[in-house]
């Protein structure tokens, strides 16, 4: 039997990673990493031949037939770009449709939240799913909740900052009683790689998530396992709007000032699940998701609890370790 050709853009990322590392699991995948010409002697990169891993080089702002041509035997297109980017993904939907791709996913990856005006991030990324959908390319958006990452808190005692990082402040949303639906990172790959050869996924967006905690519940769970008592700084939806309008203003002066715009992707995650409870279950079931746990209940997942415990035990991996802006770095809880 034919195996089915993945190409997957941002394959060195965090998202990408974890998806890279199922689909090399099943050997029914043929798998092509696009990768921007200038990275391609970078040794991670290089690596990927030794998995038998296909690269291409793709420049997205090369001319459309470049792109298609860069497509052409591809039957999947699965999209882990980097937030800053993602509008460079329509021209990428255009090329696809015209290369005969039978299923793009666009970079979603995100918690569950609404369109128009809760967060930047969700609202570019709808532009993309519009696009896709005017163009009648068939796709399926796939959003997964807040990490397990970036989910626990400091603690005192600087044990775990090889995770946390130093500057990490401990903030929680109110009370710290909102639920939120929360995903191991490296469980992500699972998922996609079950969803993209399921046909009733296609023309769908699908909900996948470990479990459903709130803020509180995991500083009570860290505290019990670790001993110690994690700083708790409350945040009130006046300082997280405050902050906002802000990082907004800092951005109308200078558009391309990274660190404001981060903090404004930060900010608007906490408005979303901490202060609006966007991300449950039950909220994507109302904007008409598809629930991996209906989907897959046979799918095993990392509970969080034992999570932790890997982080305690100084056996878990930091994410964005390359990157001085850690989302770790600027929010836990």
């Amino acid at each position: 039997m034919a195996s089915t050709r993945v190409a997957l853009l941002g394959a060195t990322g965090e998202t990408g990673t974890s998806i890279l590392n199922e689909l090399l699991k099943d050997d029914k995948f043929s798998i092509v990493a696009l990768i921007r010409p200038s990275s391609l002697q970078k040794p991670s990169v290089q690596a990927f031949r030794q998995k038998g891993i296909e690269i291409r080089g793709l420049d997205l702002e090369a001319p459309l037939q470049t792109l298609v041509a860069a497509l052409k035997d591809i039957d999947i297109l699965i999209s882990a770009i980097g937030p800053m980017a993602l509008l460079t993904q329509i021209p990428l939907a255009t090329a696809a449709k015209e290369a005969g791709v039978k299923r793009f996913v666009p970079c979603a990856f995100i918690t569950i939240a609404p369109p128009d005006g809760i967060m930047l991030l969700r609202d570019e990324k709808e532009k993309v799913y519009n696009h896709i959908k005017k163009i009648y390319l068939p796709f399926t958006v796939i959003d997964v909740g807040w990490w397990y990452q970036g989910a626990f808190p400091k603690l005192p005692s600087g044990k775990i900052d090889y995770m946390t990082g130093a500057g990490s402040m401990n903030l929680l949303c109110l009370d710290g009683n909102t639920p939120s639906a929360l995903t191991d990172l490296r469980d992500i790959g699972k998922y996609v790689a079950r969803i993209i050869v399921d046909d009733r996924t296609v023309n769908k967006y699908v909900f996948t998530y470990n479990e459903v905690w709130t803020p509180n519940q995991i500083y009570d769970k860290f505290e019990d396992m670790s001993g110690e008592r994690p700083l708790r700084k409350y945040l009130s939806e006046k300082e997280i709007q405050d902050d906002i309008i802000s990082v907004k203003q800092a951005l109308d002066a200078n558009p391309s000032d990274t660190g404001s715009m981060i903090m404004r992707f930060i900010r608007e995650y906490q408005f979303s699940w901490g202060i609006r409870g966007d991300n449950t279950p039950e909220y994507a079931k109302f904007l008409g998701y598809i629930s991996s746990k209906e989907l897959y209940p046979d799918l095993e997942f990392r509970d969080f609890g034992t999570y932790l415990k890997e982080v305690l035990d100084g056996k878990a991996t930091p994410v964005y370790a390359s990157s001085k802006d850690s989302l770790t770095d600027l929010v836990a809880g």
